[in-house]
């Protein structure tokens, strides 16, 4: 096999394959043979099927599957002599002209980049910080205490006031004819929990039971009933019935039925800081882990293999597809979206990926079995039965195999900030918990 190669842009190479005829009939006539000991046909027994009646049902897909087969091994073996690290899948096509006795092909395709990192130490990166405060773990307390609230029925004459559960029935109409989804009965929702768009509870709120009340309610233009959306409704409102919540104390009945072993409070608390602890991590890890990211891509220098980033784009298409066939959108899998939407956002995706790699295999920053293990275990703790948890990940290589990316990223934020010149930005809780 002679093998060419040529450069046509910065990462577009061409390779010439030869192939030898005989080389190719050769398989095609031990395929057919194999093909004719099993092929079943009307009027001959199995087996006994003539070589030229195999060879003319089935010659053209078993000699299209071996020149398949052929050219692919040829290119291969080429790619591979020439230490060519591939991106994509050729385009290969059959030359006219060949030596006597060869097949001849070009095999066009892409080649990954030099990646070239400038100097991280003076790349700059803005690290979150963020502590768990006492209020932090009040306001978790009160959201428990919510989950568990009970509920008695008001008195007849007792307004309906903010916390309260109230029993509705309810019917909207726009320019006097009845809408879908517009209507209810027997309808339950909290008031000023923001259950209901801001002129329903503010019609609601006041009311008694038995009272009835019209009120006009313009839909944001963004809401999600777009038939609806920008309109304005009327609706006449009737309350049936208000009963005021109950939250139970913060006791050590409450911190039992939360699952704290001593049934303390002052355990509870520090059970609930640990969790929000962990998740303040997590939040800060990904905050500067993204940080770090826009770092490195700044400071890199590489073509893009349009390949890499039109296989990129095509997942990112199929997945809109798939979402919106999820919320039920009809022909969803035919939806005209064009690959610009997506492009930006995949070619980002692609340097960046390239990016990491080089900084990985460059600085020998890949995930070690006992750092992936750390990090199933610490993913695991918030659930009930940790051990069960770790199990399902290390059933899974799938599973594993997203822990071990995630562990990696984790590495090379950890490099780059040992690296880069960081600044801290403390953030309250809040802020963190609200992005």
């Amino acid at each position: 096999m002679a093998v060419t190669v040529e450069t046509l842009d910065k990462l577009e190479r061409k390779i010439t394959l030869t192939l030898p005829v005989n080389v190719i009939q050769s398989e095609v006539d031990s395929r057919l043979k194999r093909l004719a000991r099993t092929v079943k046909m009307d009027g001959f027994r199995p087996g006994k099927v003539p070589m030229n009646v195999v060879a003319q049902r089935y010659g053209y897909s078993v000699h299209y599957e071996v020149m398949n087969d052929k050219v692919g091994e040829a290119f291969a073996q080429a790619a591979n002599e020439a230490k060519l690290r591939v991106a994509g899948q050729p385009r290969i096509t059959e030359k006219q002209e060949a030596p006597e006795g060869q097949l001849a092909f070009d095999a066009v395709f892409e080649v990954f980049p030099e990646v070239k990192i400038g100097d991280l130490s003076t790349a700059e990166v803005e690290k979150m910080t963020a502590d768990v405060s006492d209020a932090a773990i009040d306001r978790t307390l009160d959201i428990l205490r919510k989950q568990r609230r009970t509920f008695a029925q008001r008195p007849q004459d007792a307004a309906a006031q903010d916390g309260d559960r109230v029993t509705v029935d309810f019917e909207g109409k726009i320019d006097g004819e009845p809408f879908q989804g517009g209507k209810a009965e027997d309808f339950q929702f909290l008031v000023g929990e923001g259950q209901m768009l801001k002129e329903f509870e503010d019609a609601v709120r006041g009311m008694k039971a038995g009272e009835s009340k019209t009120f006009p309610l313009a839909f944001p233009e963004d809401y999600h009933g777009k038939d609806v959306a920008g309109k304005t409704a009327d609706f006449l409102v009737t309350v049936k019935k208000i009963e005021a919540a109950h939250l139970p104390e913060v006791d050590g009945q409450l911190a039992t039925s939360l699952g704290i072993a001593d049934g303390t409070v002052e355990a509870l608390r520090a059970d609930i800081k640990k969790n929000l602890e962990r998740e303040v991590k997590f939040r800060l890890l990904a905050r500067n882990k993204q940080a770090v990211m826009d770092a490195l891509v700044a400071k890199a220098e590489l073509d893009l293999p349009n390949s890499s980033v039109q296989a990129e784009v095509d997942r990112m298409v199929e997945g809109a597809r798939a979402d919106l066939k999820q919320r039920g959108i009809k022909d969803a899998d035919k939806a005209p979206i064009p690959d610009d939407v997506f492009r930006p956002q995949a070619e980002r995706r692609v340097r960046l990926g390239l990016v990491v790699a080089e900084l990985v295999r460059a600085n020998d920053l890949r995930a070690k079995p006992e750092q992936i293990r750390a990090h199933v275990e610490e993913l695991a703790a918030s659930y009930e039965k940790p051990a069960d948890v770790v199990r399902w990940y290390y059933s899974d290589n799938q599973r594993l195999a997203e822990v071990e990316a995630v562990v990696i990223e984790n590495n090379v934020t950890e490099f780059v900030m040992s690296k880069a010149q960081v600044k801290d930005k403390p953030v309250s809780f809040e802020e963190l918990m609200g992005q």
